[in-house]
């Protein structure tokens, strides 16, 4: 049987910390998430209004707790300086705020990117934030997800879209590995454990070598129903679209400079090396299921 176990949730109001809150009730933990904005009231929820720069906050979150499962983060801030204060000075705020209460765990979700610090802004902040969970006295587990996926994603959305068009673009040849967010969320209550062990690693979907990216397209494909044709952009083009975009959505544009530098290398496939150990999980949800269990979730939802 699981103990139950008292949790720190940071980005429980996003799409993998929301899965996550969803999990760990299922699984009879207790909560305290912290949130910038008012929510409803949930049983086995306790909102901590609160923000990863107030430190009165993140005392008032870690109180009691078992273990810190550390998810919030920035992907597509304007600068460095955004990068530096989401991932880096936060997660060193968190560290404080468990270190100073005596939490016993404290997990970190990390990114692939971190493998890669010199290829993008979001590389090197989220390494750097690896660096200071791994300084800390703390008993600690990193993971770096792959791309995650699954019902509430809008960060894959526009690829389901031009999925379901028929033609995907592709950044240059490459491979990738995937993972179904409610796979994740278990992985990170099972790190959360008292029995864990301190260690980093690389989930995925258990598919050996990941996929190449016109795998992923027709996977696609398939989950919308549509046979798909691929164009495979250079770098040069998706710099100039990252441009574009930037110029047509400001603040708001999905294709950043800096996330076109990320999608341009060639292997985010997940390291055998740094597999979790069976003993402490495995996938449960094949890609093939889970795409197609997304894009039926984003047409009941509108979005597709």
């Amino acid at each position: 049987m699981v103990a139950t176990l008292k949790l720190a949730i940071t980005g429980g109001t996003g799409f993998v910390g929301a899965r996550l809150l969803d999990a760990a009730l299922a699984g009879g933990h207790h909560v305290r998430a912290l949130t910038r904005r008012p929510q409803g009231p949930r049983d086995g929820v306790t909102w901590i209004d609160g923000a990863l720069d107030r430190p009165a906050s993140l005392d008032l979150l870690v109180e009691g707790a078992n273990a810190v499962i550390h998810v919030a983060g920035v992907v597509n801030p304007p600068d460095a300086a955004g990068f530096e204060a989401g991932n880096v000075t936060g997660t060193g705020a968190m560290l404080a705020a468990a270190e100073k209460a005596g939490v016993a765990r404290f997990v970190h979700t990390s990114s692939l990117a971190a493998r890669e610090p010199r290829m993008s802004l979001y590389g090197a902040s989220k390494a750097r934030s690896e660096t200071l969970v791994a300084a800390s006295p703390l008993a600690t587990a990193i993971v770096r997800p792959p791309a995650i996926y699954g019902p509430g994603d809008r960060e894959l959305l526009e690829m389901f879209k031009m999925a379901a068009r028929g033609v995907v673009l592709l950044p240059p040849a490459g491979r990738l590995s995937l993972l179904q967010v409610d796979d994740l969320a278990r992985l990170l209550l099972a790190l959360a454990a008292p029995t864990a062990p301190s260690l980093t690693v690389e989930p995925d979907d258990g598919h050996r070598g990941g996929w190449t990216h016109v795998e992923f397209a027709n996977l696609l494909g398939a989950a919308v129903g549509r046979k798909v044709r691929t164009l495979s952009m250079p770098k040069r083009a998706m710099a100039a679209a990252a441009q574009a975009d930037r110029l047509l959505r400001g603040a708001n544009a999905r294709l950043t400079p800096d996330r076109a530098a990320y999608f341009c290398h060639p292997d985010w496939v997940a390291d055998p090396a740094n597999a979790v150990p069976a003993a402490i999980w495995s996938p449960e949800i094949s890609t093939e299921q889970g795409l197609a269990a997304t894009a039926k979730w984003y047409r009941a939802a509108g979005w597709l």
